[in-house]
């Protein structure tokens, strides 16, 4: 695969994550990859009807590659959990809430060989509230091969540091 954008940044704000995820809608012909560091508090993690909220990290990456938007959770144990669904497809269920369809969920395991994900084909979601000043959360849930899998994360909405002001 080829990589002919690519970005990196670690902010405080899923204002950015929204962003991207409804880039790929614009401009689907492009397709440049984004991937954003969110840092926060992870509330909930659950893994194949495992419950590892109490290892979960605070940070969430999200990423947009062609199109596919796609959320990361991971767990101090080496764990991680990835939500993904066509970008094209995100939708709105409220004025500030948007809804991104899931059909893929991929856990996977930090080892010696690297991070080894097992894509699985899913149903489900990932809701976030629209940017605003305090707290937004972004919680995804799925079940696959009759295996329940959620993760949620609260961020704080502020902009990142050079942005300018509303």
């Amino acid at each position: 695969m080829t990589i002919r954008t690519r970005t990196r940044m670690t902010t405080r704000t899923p204002l950015l994550a929204l962003l991207a995820a409804a880039a790929v809608t614009a401009a689907p012909a492009a397709r440049a990859q984004t991937a954003l560091t969110l840092t926060g508090t992870c509330e909930r993690l659950v893994i194949a009807g495992q419950d590892l909220s109490a290892s979960c990290r605070g940070t969430l990456m999200n990423t947009v590659a062609r199109s596919r938007t796609s959320f990361g959770f991971a767990s101090s144990e080496g764990q991680n959990l990835t939500f993904s669904g066509t970008g094209a497809q995100q939708e709105r269920t409220e004025e500030s809430d948007p809804l991104q369809p899931i059909n893929l969920v991929s856990p996977g395991r930090s080892g010696p060989e690297g991070v080894v994900q097992t894509p699985t084909p899913a149903v489900g979601a990932c809701r976030f509230a629209t940017p605003s000043p305090g707290k937004t959360a972004i919680t995804c849930e799925a079940e696959a091969g009759g295996k329940a899998y959620a993760g949620t994360f609260v961020t704080d909405a502020k902009a990142p540091d050079g942005a300018p002001k509303p």
